[in-house]
C-alpha cells in the first residue's frame, strides 16, 4: 500500500505516511467515542450493511467490524482533518465521523475538528464497478485492476470486462449505459469526442466490443506506465520506504497524542 502511494506521487514531505497500528491513540480514541454511538445507528449505515451481507456476517458479526466506523472516525479526528476525499460508497462512514464529532463537541467541549467530504467531481469515479459489472471494486470479490498491475495484466482484465450481453454480434446495436467499459472510459479518458463517438458507434451498431476494449487499454496504460515507473524506483530501495513509514509513524503518534491529550482534558479523565 505504500508503494501504491508513493507511486501515485504522494510526497512524503508534504503528506505524512504512516503504519496505522504503530499509532496507538488511534485505538484509545476509538474505545471514549463507542461511548456516543449506538448499536442501531451503526446497523443503519449503509455501507456497513452492504459489507455485512457481503461477507455473510448476519448471523455472527464480529463487534469490530460493526465498530470499524468509529475506528475510522479516530483516524480522522486524531489529526485533526478537515477535508477528506473519499468514494461515494464511504459518504457514510464521513458522516459517521461527523456525527461523532458533533456528539463529543456537545457533550464534553469543542476540541474535535468536524471534516467536510471531498467527492471526485467526475461522477463516475465516484463509485467504480467491478471489472463483472457489479456495484463496486472489491477485493474479496477479485474484480479489480491495481496500480501494481503489469500492463499485459491490465490488458487481459480489461478483455474480461463485463460489457452488454444483448451485443452478441458487432453489427447488433449496443447500450452504453450500465456497460462498464464504457463507465470507465467516462471515469479516465480525457478526450471526450472520441468516447462520444464510440458510445454513437456502438448504439447504432457496427462497434464490437473487443475494438472499444482495447482502446480502453491505451487509455489505461497511458495513466498507469508512470505510476509502474514510479512505483519500480521505490520497490528497488524497499529499506527508504521502511524509513519514511517510520518517520511518518513517529509524527502521526505525536500528532494523535496532542488530540487524546485534548479529548481527555475535555472528558476530565486526563489524570496525572
Amino acid at each position: 500500500m505504500a508503494l501504491d502511494y508513493l507511486s501515485v506521487g504522494l510526497d512524503p514531505k508534504k503528506s505524512n505516511l504512516f503504519i496505522q497500528t504503530k499509532i496507538s491513540p488511534l485505538f484509545e480514541l476509538t474505545a471514549y467515542y463507542m461511548n456516543l454511538v449506538t448499536v442501531s445507528r451503526l446497523e443503519r449505515n449503509p455501507t456497513v450493511k452492504a459489507e455485512i451481507a457481503q461477507k455473510n456476517f448476519e448471523t455472527s458479526l464480529p463487534v469490530g467490524f460493526l465498530c470499524y466506523p468509529i475506528s475510522q472516525a479516530a483516524d480522522i479526528t486524531a489529526f485533526d482533518a478537515t477535508v477528506v476525499p473519499v468514494g461515494e460508497d464511504q459518504a457514510p462512514m464521513l458522516e459517521q465521523t461527523r456525527e461523532i464529532v458533533r456528539k463529543f463537541n456537545d457533550t464534553y467541549d469543542n476540541v474535535l475538528v468536524e471534516p467536510e467530504m471531498l467527492l471526485p467531481t467526475n461522477q463516475m469515479c465516484r463509485r467504480l464497478p467491478g471489472l463483472d459489472g457489479k456495484a463496486k471494486m472489491s477485493k474479496t470479490l477479485n474484480n479489480c485492476i491495481y496500480l501494481s498491475d503489469a500492463a499485459d495484466v491490465v490488458a487481459k482484465k480489461v478483455m474480461t470486462m463485463y460489457t452488454d450481453p444483448t451485443h452478441v454480434k458487432a453489427s447488433d446495436p449496443g447500450h452504453v449505459e450500465g456497460n462498464t467499459v464504457f463507465t470507465y472510459l467516462d471515469a479516465f479518458c480525457s478526450d471526450i469526442a472520441t468516447v462520444n463517438e464510440l458510445k454513437a458507434n456502438y448504439q447504432r451498431g457496427g462497434l464490437g466490443d473487443v475494438k472499444v476494449k482495447k482502446f480502453l487499454i491505451e487509455v489505461l496504460d497511458s495513466i498507469l506506465a508512470p505510476i509502474r515507473e514510479r512505483r519500480s524506483v521505490y520497490a528497488a530501495d524497499v529499506a527508504e520506504v521502511w524509513k519514511i513509514l517510520s518517520e511518518g509513524s513517529l509524527k502521526a503518534n505525536l500528532k494523535a497524542a496532542q488530540t487524546l491529550s485534548r479529548v481527555k482534558k475535555a472528558m476530565k479523565i486526563d489524570y496525572c
